[in-house]
């Protein structure tokens, strides 16, 4: 694989880690917001995962 394709797999794969991440973080407000101990632990551990 050359030079930039890699690059470009790589920073795909960053922006996508961050989107994950994003996503995860605006659902742990809304189920903090909403008080759902449950669904916060699982939040969490995922961002923990993600991290």
């Amino acid at each position: 694989m050359n030079s930039n394709r890699l690059q470009a797999v790589t920073k795909a794969k960053e922006t996508h880690r961050q989107s994950i991440q994003k996503s995860l973080e605006h659902r742990l407000q809304v189920a903090r917001a909403k008080g759902d101990e449950k669904l916060i632990r699982q939040l969490e551990a995922e961002l923990k995962y993600f991290s």
